[in-house]
This record gives structure tokens, sequence and C-alpha cells, in this order.
């Protein structure tokens, strides 16, 4: 399937989750990822959950960066310039959604993409080779760009994945890993 057609299919399919379901593979996917040899970095990249898209709940991921003593590092979204700024996670961080619901920090630490190592990406849907679609926006491939080479990009995903997504362009930045309830994919 092209990724309008995947992005479609997967918001309708994530539009049907009820919140039992997502609490309980949320927690599943935070307990996938404690298999992962990636908790000896330093800087943690992840997204604060949508509610209203019915995304994976980040805080299941966030409560084992924090018994980690991880720092963990959320963003800020621009609009118009398509670019994400990026801040430190702290006890005084003071959260708001925007108007597209996505919530933010206020302001805060800014820590630059090269500092990043282990980047914990939204999708909507990914495939075998490592290729992912999001809203369709391009943040995170710009923002994945920016990052080191060697930064580690894990999506979570409620869904297997696709076999093949039509219409990758060479901007698409590929995940490393991507972990869902049942499965751990390495690409």
């Amino acid at each position: 399937m092209t990724k309008s057609e995947l992005r479609l299919f997967y918001k309708k399919r994530r539009a049907e989750l009820s919140e039992e379901f997502i609490e309980v593979e949320s927690l599943a996917i935070a307990n996938q990822l404690l298999k992962l040899d990636i908790w000896s970095h330093s800087f943690y990249h992840i997204f604060l959950s949508i509610t209203e898209h019915k995304e994976i709940n980040t805080d299941y991921v966030m409560n084992i960066l924090a018994g980690k003593d991880k720092n963990m590092v959320i963003s800020k979204t621009d609009f118009e310039s398509v670019e994400m700024t990026h801040y430190l996670l702290t006890d005084n961080t003071m959260i708001r959604k925007n108007s597209h619901n996505i919530p933010e920090p206020m302001d805060g630490i800014e820590i630059v993409s090269e500092k990043i190592e282990v980047v914990f990406v939204p999708l909507l849907a990914y495939d075998k080779q490592g290729h992912r679609i999001g809203y369709g926006k391009g943040f995170y491939d710009k923002f994945l760009s920016k990052c080191k080479p060697d930064t580690l990009k894990i999506g979570l995903s409620f869904f297997e994945a696709e076999e093949k997504i039509e219409g990758i362009f060479d901007s698409d930045v590929a995940l490393d890993y991507c972990v869902t309830p049942k499965t751990i994919y390495r690409f």
C-alpha cells in the first residue's frame, strides 16, 4: 500500500482502540523495551502521547527512564518551519497542549539534536525494512536527519509490520528497531 492508504488505514484502526487496550498494550511495549540493550546511554528523546490520536501511552517508558536516572528530552513543534526544538524534561517543566493537541514544554533547557542518543519515534505504520509513516508533516524525518548517525531510532507501535511501504523518499529516515506488545523488529 502507499503511504496515504496506510495512513488512512491505521488512523481508522487506532480510532477503534479502547482505553483499556491502549493501557495494557502500552505497558507490554514498555516491558518489551527492557529486553533491548539500549540503557547505557544518557539522553533519550521521548514523545508525549496525543491521547486524541490514541497513541501509545509513553508514561510507562518514561517511568523506566526515570527509574534508570536517564535524561529525558521532549519537543516543541513549529508548524511554520516544520522544526522541533528539544528540551530537557525536569520536575519544573510546564507542559501544555498546542492547537494540534500535542503536549509540549512551554520552555526549559534546550538540548541540541546531536546530543540525543536514543529516540523513541511515534508512527502510524512501518514495514519490515524499517521505513515508517507518521502523520505526513515530516517533523521526525527532519529531526532524525540532524541526529548523529549512530543515534538509535526506535519506533513504538500497537501493530505488526507491513511487508513493504510504497513510495519511500530518500529523505525518509529508517528505524533501527520497532517494538510492539509481542515483537521486537530489528532493522
